[in-house]
């Protein structure tokens, strides 16, 4: 069992679950400390030195499960990464953290509207860093889950809309005298399909 504050305050790393982390950067010194304190035996840290690179990289297969991105870098800067990846279905629910020594009110909100999960400003604590990365990437999953389990129910729900629809019709042939009673059944399961959807 990995230590913990419990065991006596111990060192333990606080990423524990596997996670793949692209830094973006254009300063190299803060790419190589990213790689030192975020790299543990479960979590690993791509970097990339500005906007460019990271899309290459993303473009190139690496399935990153959060991004650390700085906003001031020359090239693509941090603001046009983060619509670009907004932009692409794939990566529109990939979480960003904003890591940036800027923490101007126009900064702030320009990054969220543009996608922000979230934003950290530097000089960065490395151990905070960890556990909002902790914080983003399980926040991520169950919010992946809850989509899935909506998508499914949808997906049940309309399989049983074109079952009763056909079950109503079958019905109504042989018995006309329900039309009232298959109505109003009719109309509940619309409703219910509407609070689904």
């Amino acid at each position: 069992m990995p230590p913990t504050p419990e065991h006596g305050g111990q060192f333990f790393y606080v990423l524990q679950d596997a996670l793949k982390i692209l830094f973006v950067d254009d300063d190299p010194i803060l790419r190589e400390f990213a790689q030192v304190h975020l790299t543990t035996d479960t979590a690993e840290v791509r970097t990339a030195a500005d906007g460019l690179e990271a899309l290459e990289t993303l473009e190139g297969g690496y399935a990153a499960d959060a991004i650390l991105l700085d906003l001031e870098m020359p090239g693509m800067d941090g603001f046009e990464t983060l619509e670009r990846l907004r932009a692409e279905p794939r990566w529109a629910h990939l979480p960003v953290i904003v890591v940036t020594g800027r923490e101007d009110v126009g900064a702030v909100d320009r990054a969220f509207q543009l996608g922000a999960t979230s934003f950290v400003v530097k000089p960065l604590n490395w151990r905070l860093l960890s556990y909002q990365l902790r914080y983003v990437h399980r926040a991520t999953l169950a919010e992946a889950a809850r989509r899935r389990s909506e998508t499914a129910m949808q997906d049940r729900l309309l399989k049983v809309c074109a079952e009763s629809s056909r079950f109503l019709a079958t019905a109504l042939a042989a018995q006309p005298g329900l039309r009232p009673a298959a109505a109003a059944y009719a109309d509940a399961l619309e409703m219910a399909a509407g609070r689904a959807a």
